[in-house]
């Protein structure tokens, strides 16, 4: 899935020699990354006419697909080593991820494999614990600081940039949740519905790829990311906890947004305006016990998901 990519998705295109079926999702770019797209070989490329969000353009790209096998691909990522090992594991398991570098050649820790969100590890991320805090065990725990990123091992939940699913796995479990628009907590989600169906995923260190990291999620602005951020986490509570439970992590996100609109009067308008309606929409989840509708909060009313309009560009 590209999303204005232009500058990362031709190195990410190069890295995959070994890849017999490349199929690239674009979400109505603007940054002439359909222009790079529409040049390149060996690849079959679907133009969305609107942004239809990660999840969607994932199981676009399943659909247009065949292979046994479906390589999730961020655009900033390039593979470092074959992808043998991984198919081999997830015809095991069901699933296979391998180790996210950074520029720098070193494990991305805390981002590469997790454990399961709680509700105490949403809540501190919700409250900004984990920025004044860094050291705090519900953090290291959900970001298995304690694991050595050298050892493979079943894990929860590896990061969606960079992970292999079978084919039949991906069907049986409907694939992505298309309701978490446009980013976050789709693939935690999806790791969470694998393993209810009895898979599991496996995290193998020897297979490595470079991750720049967020170029998509950077060019958002800083209201838009603060409201798509809240949003998925309040579905993705909503979705897995009990009712009480779910109305805890509710006021956490209602109280987090409030410090923060009140922090963002000083900031700027925009910020303080955001998190308003993240404190709104927490405070009707909290006295419904549930989430609202969620796109009734994004921009345009959810309008951007409306008309999932695209044109397919077939293999060159």
């Amino acid at each position: 899935m590209t999303y204005n990519s232009r500058e990362e998705i031709g190195e990410c295109l190069r890295s995959l020699s070994e890849v017999q079926e490349i199929v690239v999702i674009d979400n109505a770019s603007a940054d002439g990354t359909q222009e790079v797209l529409r040049k390149a070989d060996g690849i079959a490329f679907v133009e969305n006419i609107q942004n239809r969000g990660f999840a969607a353009a994932v199981n676009q790209g399943a659909q247009a697909s065949t292979a046994p096998y479906i390589l999730l691909l961020n655009p900033d990522v390039n593979l470092l080593d074959g992808v043998g090992p991984l198919l081999s594991f997830a015809d095991r398991h069901g699933a296979a991820a391998g180790q996210l570098v950074g520029v720098d050649g070193l494990p991305q820790a805390g981002f590469t494999i997790r454990r399961f969100p709680t509700a105490l590890s949403l809540s501190f991320m919700a409250l900004g614990v984990n920025r004044f805090w860094r050291s705090n065990a519900v953090d290291r725990q959900y970001r298995y600081v304690d694991h050595d990123l050298q050892a493979g091992c079943v894990v929860d939940q590896p990061a969606g940039a960079f992970l292999v699913v079978r084919r039949d796995v991906f069907e049986g479990v409907g694939g992505f949740d298309e309701s978490f628009w446009p980013v976050w907590f789709e693939d935690v989600d999806f790791c969470q519905r694998l393993y209810g169906a009895g898979h599991s995923i496996w995290y193998e260190p020897a297979v490595r790829a470079r991750h720049t990291g967020g170029h998509s999620v950077s060019r958002l602005r800083v209201s838009e990311r603060a409201l798509y951020w809240n949003v998925s986490l309040l579905r993705y509570a909503g979705k897995y906890f009990p009712r009480l439970v779910f109305t805890a992590v509710a006021a956490s996100v209602g109280t987090g947004a409030l410090l923060r609109m009140l922090a963002g009067i000083t900031l700027g308008r925009e910020v303080s305006a955001a998190y308003a309606r993240v404190l709104r929409l927490a405070t009707e989840s909290v006295l419904l016990g549930r989430v609202p509708d969620v796109f009734s909060a994004a921009p345009g009313g959810g309008k951007e998901r409306e008309g999932a309009a695209a044109l397919s560009h077939p293999v060159q």
